[in-house]
């Protein structure tokens, strides 16, 4: 049975919104819905104390808190701020919490409300102390975040945006990623410091740039691999998964386990967690979450590079047999079309073509004013240009693959040429035309 037209034009308009969709209903209720502690490691000065804050906690919140015993208090302040521990208790006749407001006013709540039951319900007898007080302006422990989310999400962005910059190679994507990412980190800093929200310590430079870097490095080099599919990609990566695991709503300890193992490896939750370290526990727990992202930047760099080996070593196809995918169509960017470019020497700041060329009699004079006609796969016209008074022709913003090429005028035999276009290539494609009664071979010459 033949699918009627509009089911198929429904499809196409539909899938992608509704991938969209069901990312958010079973990313962000399920995590951030009703966050309380799941297996936070809280540490408790003396092993029999530890053994009976253990059961009474076990009573209360079953799988809430995992319960290790330390030597003494000066050992239970220094887990929390070495972040080996989110929490750390020290009871006796009068009985100290030790927490951390940079780890999130929520968690800081929420193990409050635990070790006062702990102590009897009493909360007058319970000291609480904050062995990494964040700065004024951050009050809730969660600025951090917005910071983070603000370098995570224009990184995606830019993977999407470089996929239309049709004249630049994989270097010079490369040094786009670098620059921006090296600017937005400075800009950040500068507003998050001067507006008294973050810090003023030059380290937020170094990981807001991975982060971005991270982002847009992994991007770029995924969406060869996925194409048309890259936006659901994407977007379900670095903000379907991302934000709700990021710890802001809910600290990585108060979310499900199943989002906790996601919270470890995604790039804005390590790169909020490598600030927290960096900027409140004196660098202590750092180390890892930049290892992190510097993993998802050279993965998206062993892409790029698997990509250019791709291109490079793609044997040639059958043109009769070959199916190309379309490009890929974000619905966030708009793309810039196929377009022809006046013949001369491109200066830097214009357009670099990626297809020049020029028409030719059997003489070997040019032929002005001959249509030249780029297709790309199934026949679909990109663009059409006619050839200036030297017979030269030059057009920009193709996408990669495998174009024919028309060549026309009146009077003539028309020439067809099927070259492969590559990422950041200039592809040269020159055309003989003959005569319709004249004798001279069809075609002409094309060097891909």
């Amino acid at each position: 049975m033949t699918r009627p037209p509009w089911a198929r034009t429904l499809t196409e308009a539909v899938w992608f919104p509704a991938v969209l969709f069901l990312g958010f209903l079973f990313c962000f209720a399920p995590a951030l819905h009703s966050p309380r502690p799941h297996h936070a490691h809280v540490v408790v000065a003396g092993r029999a104390a530890a053994h009976e804050v253990d059961a009474v906690l076990e009573r209360a919140q079953p799988g809430g808190f995992d319960i290790t015993a330390v030597g003494d208090a000066a050992a239970a302040r220094r887990a929390v701020r070495d972040r080996t521990a989110v929490g750390g208790f020290a009871p006796g006749d009068r009985p100290v919490l030790f927490v951390a407001k940079a780890n999130g006013a929520s968690l800081e709540q929420a193990l409050t409300t635990a070790f006062t039951q702990v102590t009897g319900g009493r909360s007058g007898q319970l000291a609480v102390r904050d062995v990494a007080p964040t700065v004024s302006e951050d009050r809730m422990g969660t600025t951090l975040v917005y910071f983070g989310i603000a370098w995570n999400v224009p990184g995606y962005i830019l993977a999407t945006t470089l996929l239309r910059a049709a004249s630049f190679d994989r270097r010079r994507k490369l040094l786009a990623i670098l620059g921006v990412s090296a600017l937005f980190s400075l800009v950040g800093y500068a507003v998050g410091a001067g507006l008294g929200y973050l810090p003023h310590n030059p380290v937020t430079l170094l990981l807001a740039f991975l982060l971005t870097t991270a982002v847009a490095t992994f991007g770029t080099g995924l969406a060869p691999f996925t194409r048309r599919f890259f936006p659901a990609v994407g977007m379900t990566l670095f903000i379907v998964l991302s934000i709700p695991t990021s710890g802001g709503a809910a600290p990585a300890a108060m979310l499900p386990p199943f989002f906790q193992y996601v919270h470890a490896v995604m790039p804005l939750a390590n790169g909020v967690e490598a600030l927290r370290s960096a900027l409140y526990f004196g660098g202590a727990g750092t180390l890892g979450p930049v290892l992190v992202l510097c993993a998802w930047t050279a993965a998206g760099a062993l892409l790029m590079g698997l990509d250019a080996w791709r291109h490079r070593h793609a044997a040639r196809p059958d043109p009769a047999a070959e199916v190309q995918e379309p490009p890929v169509d974000d619905p966030s960017v708009e793309a810039p079309l196929p377009t022809a470019l006046p013949v001369h020497r491109h200066h830097f700041g214009e357009p670099e073509p990626d297809l020049v060329g020029t028409v030719r009699d059997p003489h070997e004079r040019p032929v002005p004013g001959a249509l030249v006609t780029v297709l790309g796969p199934g026949g679909r016209q990109l663009v059409s240009t006619l050839t200036n008074a030297r017979g030269a022709y030059a057009v920009t913003g193709l996408p990669e693959g495998h174009l024919s090429v028309v060549a026309s005028v009146q009077g003539r035999e028309p020439a067809v040429r099927r070259t492969l276009l590559g990422s950041g290539e200039v592809v040269r494609a020159d055309f003989l035309l003959r005569d319709r009664h004249g004798a001279a071979p069809a075609g002409g010459c094309a060097r891909d």
